[in-house]
């Protein structure tokens, strides 16, 4: 007999951890299955564990920086450290007990396994059956999306979750992917001694973010010892005794002790029974209105509405959906502002739309750019100063509708600008702010003064 509940949530990421967490406490009768760990990817092999392992390796950067501004220094790395605090600090050594019991002292009921539609507000999970009166929450996350290179699907190569887990450095490493995960650990491993090239399709880093964004760093890489090659097409993956062969479309063979595969994500949205409630199971992501519905009774949360793969988003649509689910009052989800950071040194922070975006979007648009080492904190920072601010202004408005921050402290400057293209602040009265001196953020006062068609 299928036991009646007030909600079920089928996935217990950090989206679905916290819609289960916020209803349990507001009183409902609340379910939540997961088949893997509760917390899900960021707190085990993404945001917590590879923020550690760059915090690291951004030590090491920074003792390799002392020559020639404080003296003399010497270093010599260690990988121990990082993963035992990997290990020991982030994961439990992989265990979520912690996490469980954060949630079920909310008052919430956990139940370990798969979990899938039965029907209109049915759930199964490994035999047991629960029916919702107020309905259901999908926030079952993504997995990584491997390139269609021929091959690579018959060789053992890394994903985040393996590099992650990694107890030592490779002494080589290929990276297929040139977005924010493979750069951050391409970075990290590289300044941990591993030699790392990075393959990636594009004519260009971060090929999601402004151009000036991904060459900045891509020279800033190549300095630290990546071989970045962009508009290299893999063609051919193999793997022997030797290790990792990648066959690029030049005819070119590349080697490596590993390879890491950071192509991006996809919903993880099969076996989840959707065309029992009149979805399409084929669907690659699903489809859900500004309060998160995606059908009558049924919410989604997180990667699985590929709206924005995000922690921060998650929890933010997760908010949404809680208040959905209890009758209360709320803004709907708004993605204009999802503020997106590659924490890379120098960080690569952006929020809003790219110059080009803006344009395809029909907007006439004027930016304005300034150079990090030019602003007064740049020069004084000087070694390791890299970065620059772009803003994106819709002309015809007077308004900021994208911004990109990029330096030592890039994701923080970030703020500011998030907080200007969310709010609509006019450009005029941006000019005629105060800026802390001598600070990096002031940089966005050079960049509006540069704005210009």
């Amino acid at each position: 007999m299928a036991q009646d509940v007030d909600v079920v949530v089928i996935g217990m990421g950090v989206g679905g951890e916290h819609v289960a967490g916020r209803l349990a406490e507001a009183g409902l009768e609340v379910v939540a299955a997961e088949a893997e760990l509760v917390g899900g990817e960021c707190p085990y092999w993404a945001c917590i564990p590879s923020k550690m392992m760059i915090r690291a390796g951004n030590l090491l950067a920074e003792a390799r920086r002392v020559p020639g501004m404080a003296g003399d220094a010497q270093v010599a790395p260690d990988f121990g450290p990082v993963a035992d605090r990997i290990r020991d600090e982030a994961t439990s050594d992989w265990d979520d007990k912690i996490a469980v019991d954060r949630y079920t002292g909310k008052g919430g009921r956990f139940v370990r396994g798969q979990a899938r539609l039965a029907g209109p507000g049915k759930v199964e999970v490994d035999g047991q059956g629960f029916t919702a009166r107020r309905g259901v929450v999908l926030a079952t996350g993504s997995r990584p999306q491997a390139a269609p290179v021929p091959g690579l699907d018959q060789v053992p190569y890394w994903t985040n979750r393996d590099a992650i887990s990694a107890t030592r450095p490779p002494a080589s490493l290929l990276v297929l992917g040139g977005g924010p995960v493979g750069l951050e650990l391409a970075q990290a491993f590289t300044r941990f001694g591993s030699r790392v090239t990075v393959v990636e399709a594009s004519d260009r880093l971060l090929s999601k973010e402004e151009p000036e964004a991904g060459e900045l760093l891509a020279d800033v890489l190549g300095r630290d010892g990546v071989t970045v090659r962009t508009g290299a097409r893999a063609t051919e993956a193999r793997h022997g005794p030797d290790g990792f062969a990648l066959t690029l479309d030049g005819g070119e063979t590349l080697h490596a002790d590993r390879l890491l595969v950071a192509t991006g994500r996809r919903a993880n949205l099969s076996g989840l029974g959707l065309e029992t409630v009149g979805l399409d199971p084929e669907a690659r992501t699903l489809e859900v209105d500004e309060q998160l519905r995606a059908a009558p009774g049924l919410w989604g949360v997180g990667d699985v509405t590929g709206r924005a793969l995000f922690t921060h988003a998650a929890m933010y649509q997760a908010e949404i959906a809680a208040r959905a689910i209890l009758g209360e009052p709320g803004p709907g989800a708004d993605y204009r502002a999802v503020p997106r950071v590659t924490f890379t040194d120098p960080e690569v922070g952006g929020v809003g739309m790219t110059q080009a975006q803006a344009r395809e979007s029909g907007l006439r648009v004027r930016t304005g750019t300034a150079q990090v080492p030019s602003s007064s904190r740049g020069w004084i920072h000087k070694t390791g100063n890299e970065g620059l601010i772009k803003l994106v202004e819709d002309a015809d408005r007077g308004v900021l509708v994208g911004a990109t921050s990029v330096g030592p402290a890039g994701g923080e400057v970030l703020y500011g600008l998030q907080v200007a293209v969310q709010a609509e602040v006019p450009v005029d009265r941006l000019r005629h702010m105060m800026y802390a001196y001598p600070t990096f953020h002031r940089a966005v006062e050079s960049a509006l003064a540069d704005i210009r068609e």
